[in-house]
């Protein structure tokens, strides 16, 4: 069976790392059998120039139609006065597709810990996943702004945040079992009504530990004692700031994959960094994030195990090897990086 496969390269870097991603995942592809095809859409800046809107309306039915999407990166200054700015695509395909459930792991490679601005000590054993609840809260609800007060509704019910919390524990089965749900319901309506569905939640799971804490706490504690967390669920402005808080741990955004589920519709991966305008076309960008992605995508939509560790394992040999780009203080370009990972697949 052919698989089917989006991909939004977008603005910036987007069409750079993507066109890695690509390469790597040919090359992969070849050593395991895997059969796909690539259908290309325009998105974010590149749908605002193609069509008007950052999400075109052909872009959106093919996403949905496809297997699984892949995205680069979107945005601009270009943009910056655009009616409809290229992330607000972005909120509605996550929106369109019911991406309710981001998943970002956080792992550190030994070879650039020096490039992290915790010390060494602090940096052992660290590998947890953050669950973030992607389609409602505050991003999702009423903004009113007016001469002198503004508003923003933060809703959830208790189905959104129930299903979330089951992607963490069905998750934190997997690893070492322990989920720790973060909230402020010390202050706010949303929080207590998080806290109570996450302990109802955790009934279903006798063998996962659930642990609350409050979100000021946590976000300490990611920087004081990291290596503590396994599966990390929260809600969606938290989730926001706590992952882009983790994604300083290896010191690079260029190692930080990451990946959207829905519960019907096909999901999507893309780096947790933004499209980099001012290295665009420079031959320079970092396409680790994009690869990693590539990977997630293999295992958690095509069930392609040996290919994901494949990507992974060449990954790790690259950065051993000294190879890396100027965002981790090297001098490796894109295309040469792209190169020597595919050299060391395996």
């Amino acid at each position: 069976m052919t698989n089917k496969i989006v991909t939004l390269a977008g603005d910036g870097i987007g069409p750079e790392i993507m066109a890695a991603g690509l390469e790597v995942l040919k090359a992969v592809a070849e050593k395991i059998g895997f059969d796909y095809e690539i259908d290309a859409q325009p998105f974010g800046g590149a749908g605002i120039d193609a069509t008007g809107h950052p999400l075109p309306g052909e872009t959106l039915e093919a996403a949905k139609a496809a297997d699984a999407i892949l995205l680069a990166a979107i945005g601009s200054p270009k943009y910056d006065t655009c009616p409809i700015r290229p992330e607000q695509g972005l909120l509605s395909l996550r929106k369109e597709l019911g991406l309710y459930a981001n998943i970002r792991p956080v792992k550190i490679f030994d070879a650039i810990k020096h490039l992290s601005p915790l010390k060494t000590d602090r940096l052992e054993d660290i590998d947890f996943v953050v669950v973030r609840e992607l389609t409602g809260g505050i991003y999702f609800g009423e903004h009113i702004l007016e001469t002198d007060r503004a508003r923003d509704h933060n809703d959830y019910t208790s189905e959104e945040i129930r299903r979330i919390m089951v992607e963490a524990f069905e998750l934190a089965k997997t690893r070492r079992k322990k989920v720790t749900s973060i909230d402020k319901q010390n202050v706010l309506a949303t929080s207590k009504l998080w806290r109570k569905v996450a302990e109802e939640v955790a009934k279903d799971y006798p063998d996962v530990i659930l642990e609350n804490q409050l979100v000021d706490s946590a976000a300490m504690l990611m920087i004081t004692n990291p290596a503590q967390f396994d599966v990390i669920v929260t809600e969606n402005l938290f989730g926001d700031i706590l992952s882009d808080e983790a994604s300083v741990l290896p010191g690079t955004l260029g190692v930080m994959p990451s990946a959207s589920h829905s519960a019907t519709a096909p999901s999507l991966y893309e780096p947790i960094h933004g499209s980099a305008p001012d290295i665009a076309g420079k031959g320079i960008a970092n396409p680790m994030s994009m690869i990693l992605s590539v990977a997630m995508m293999l295992r958690e939509s095509f069930d392609e195990k040996t290919g994901a560790e494949m990507i992974e394992r060449a990954i790790e040999k690259t950065l051993a090897q000294g190879i890396l780009t100027k965002d981790m203080g090297g001098a490796t370009t894109t295309d040469e990086m792209t190169a020597v990972i595919i050299g060391n697949l395996e």
